[in-house]
């Protein structure tokens, strides 16, 4: 026998395989149930007792050394560059075509620009907030509506911890931690807890602007939403103001902008009224100011804001918000000259 271990042990070191399947069939050959050192083992009920320990330790180390031999002629294959063995003959000559914006990152871009030439830089914030900041310090009562669980996301283990339901949350902590003059505007995500549908999901895009000084007056905001109007949407678009309620603005109101398909004449896309709304907006109640630590004696301000999606549905007549997550890519190709 121990000249069978010895000759087994010389055929393990001399052992080469070119692929995997022939490093199988050595595989099969030495260390399966009926390879050839398992029949060794079977033998070892043979030998004599004062031969048993050193056949034992013989056979020991014949196992050893074939299951490392194996494990190295594998690794030799598997750090083996395969580029050219997985390479397609059939793809095309052409280079890989360059990817594009998605759409809400080009309007949310050309927003955030037209509001920086206007003077406003921007705030983020976190998208897991807590109550105060979303709700309390923005003036929501413990009663409001937006607070139900049909519209706010909450973290289960923690009832005061949620998803931001709007950016305003950045202004409040914008406030809470500088002093006036204030002019930012804050881009980003929000969610609620809505069915998603052609016009509603669960998470969206957001830009609200906010303004805090001395003397800031309503026709300040009705300038700066203007002149945003006629650089998005166009020169000769108009805007109207009508009254509607926000917790933390008064008096408040919803902009609407002339329909830039009919010129303001009426058609299916603003339902025959010449307007389609953009945003909501206001003069910050004085209630927001104090709860944020600033004096709203001697400070007024107005905020706004804006969906993105909306804007973007606006510019381009995206149907469906849906499209805007689903990553097909004949949808984005669509944008390829507004980058």
């Amino acid at each position: 026998m121990l000249a069978k271990i010895e000759q087994l042990l010389q055929e393990i070191e001399g052992l080469t395989a070119s692929n995997a399947e022939e490093l199988e069939v050595l595989r099969i050959k030495y260390l399966s149930k009926k390879g050839a050192i398992s029949t060794l083992m079977a033998d070892f009920r043979n030998v004599p007792a004062e031969q048993k320990k050193e056949m034992g330790m013989k056979l020991n180390e014949l196992k050893n050394r074939a299951q490392e031999r194996i494990a190295e002629l594998k690794e030799t294959f598997e750090g083996q560059d395969n580029s050219a063995a997985e390479l397609d003959l059939t793809r095309t000559a052409y280079p890989v075509e360059l990817g594009t914006r998605h759409p809400l990152t080009i309007v949310r871009n050309e927003i955030i620009n037209i509001f920086n030439r206007l003077g406003f830089t921007i705030a983020d914030g976190p998208e897991v907030e807590d109550d105060w900041h979303v709700f309390s310090a923005m003036n929501f009562a413990e009663d409001h509506p937006a607070r139900d669980m049909q519209d706010t996301f909450f973290i289960e283990s923690h009832p005061d911890i949620i998803l931001r339901t709007h950016t305003s949350s950045v202004q409040s902590r914008i406030m809470e931690n500088t002093q006036p003059p204030i002019r930012v505007i804050c881009p980003g995500r929000v969610y609620r807890n809505e069915a998603i549908s052609y016009r509603a999901h669960c998470f969206f895009h957001q830009v609200e602007g906010l303004y805090i000084d001395k003397n800031v007056s309503f026709t300040d905001l009705k300038q700066v939403l203007l002149q945003f109007a006629q650089e998005m949407f166009g020169p000769n678009t108009k805007i109207r103001l009508r009254p509607s309620y926000f917790p933390f603005t008064e008096p408040s109101a919803e902009m609407d902008i002339s329909c830039d398909i009919c010129g303001g004449e009426g058609c299916p896309f603003c339902k025959y009224t010449g307007w389609v709304e953009i945003l909501g907006c206001g003069m910050v109640d004085p209630a927001v100011l104090e709860s944020n630590g600033i004096d709203s004696k001697v400070y007024t301000g107005y905020a706004f804001g804006m969906g993105v999606e909306r804007i973007t549905n606006l510019k381009y007549k995206v149907k469906d918000l849906r499209m805007f997550s689903e990553n097909d890519t004949r949808f984005l190709e669509e944008f390829e000259s507004a980058n």
